[in-house]
């Protein structure tokens, strides 16, 4: 039996070059060697996005996350993608996990903090404050053994870790206790902080050819240079760091440096042979992406499929934790009494005729 694997995304919007270099290439290997399940965590959202118009955002942004996925090569013939809110598995786990952890060490988790602070919150919501328990049901739900994740989250994968030791040590063996793997980051084009959709700082794998070109020529590069004749910084510099990553012509990218140290090439030449590299590595994305998008069908089959096998699995872990919790033997006899009802109901009607 293959490991298990559980990571995804928030529906917040589509995804950018910063997501396919810190997860979306890792899952398309993974996929071959690890059961690999792809949760677009809807519920998560309302943490922060509560509103209504913000909910029927969600509808578009999980239809253009899944094409993402599919152009990124993400097969659902090897992996299982799944929306949060379509398996009431996870909130049941949820609850129970609940039981499980303090108000105060969900408190210690820096990132609800930022979280809360960034969406300009006044006071933690409490949902905000369980977002790390519902995010351990999205892992110990399909009983993950591997969840690769941000910095950013880190925190709440080690509450995860916690939370499957504890129920294992007061009811027993239920849950692996997941190992954590760290994802990589890519700086935004602002050259400040990791790419972000919040941040505006992304280069998006749904962007045009013209689109992508104004982006680049807008990024942050070696701020000490003030004309192309001046000696510039490779090292740390973000343009050069995006050529590493997306142009295929390694004899340009020597020459790009040589001569950007030597004072000899601008930034623009540089930007646009860049910006020309960045289409070229997402122009068979786009294609996939458009050859999907002409069968909309295709991306709800999809999530129909993967909804069904997370009902199974969500069945199986939750059947093995009700009976560890001593709640098997209520569920039984509930459907013990069904059984009788519908016998006697049957009775009752020959009995009229």
């Amino acid at each position: 039996m293959k490991n298990r694997v559980l990571t995804g995304d928030r529906p917040t919007g589509p995804l950018h070059l910063g997501h396919y270099i810190g997860s979306l290439q890792n899952r398309v290997k993974s996929q071959k060697t690890h059961d690999c399940f792809f949760v677009i965590a809807d519920l998560h959202t309302l943490t922060t996005r509560p509103k209504k118009d913000q909910i029927k955002q969600l509808k578009e942004f999980i239809y253009q996350i899944v094409l993402d996925y599919l152009a990124a090569g993400i097969d659902p013939e090897q992996s299982t993608i799944f929306v949060q809110s379509d398996v009431p598995g996870i909130s049941e786990l949820n609850t129970l996990l609940g039981m499980l952890v303090s108000a105060p060490r969900l408190e210690r988790i820096p990132s609800l903090k930022e979280m809360a602070k960034a969406e300009g919150l006044g006071a933690m919501p409490f949902g905000l404050l369980g977002y790390p328990v519902l995010m351990a049901a999205d892992i110990l739900l399909p009983r993950a053994n591997l969840v690769p994740v941000g910095t950013d989250n880190q925190g709440n994968v080690e509450l995860a870790r916690e939370l499957a030791r504890r129920f294992n040590n007061l009811y027993g063996e239920i849950f692996p206790v997941p190992e954590i793997e760290m994802e990589g980051t890519l700086i935004g084009t602002d050259g400040q902080a990791k790419m972000s959709k919040s941040l505006s700082n992304a280069i998006y794998l749904s962007d045009s050819i013209a689109v992508v070109e104004e982006k680049v020529m807008g990024m942050y590069t070696d701020p000490n240079r003030i004309s192309a004749d001046v000696p510039g910084k490779v090292e740390g510099n973000p343009v050069f760091i995006y050529h590493d990553l997306f142009n295929q012509d390694q004899e340009e990218i020597l020459e790009l440096k040589e001569r950007y140290r030597q004072g000899k090439v601008g930034d623009v030449e540089v930007k646009r042979k860049l910006a020309q590299a960045i289409n070229d590595f997402l122009g068979p994305l786009q294609q996939r992406r458009d050859d999907f998008s002409r069968h909309p069908g295709i991306v709800m089959d999809i999530l129909e499929e993967g909804a069904i096998r997370m009902h199974d699995e969500s069945r199986e872990t939750l059947a093995l934790v009700r009976e560890a919790m001593g709640f098997s033997s209520f569920q039984k006899s509930f459907e013990s009494k069904r059984s009788v009802q519908k016998v006697m109901n049957v009775l009752d009607g020959l009995a009229f005729v």
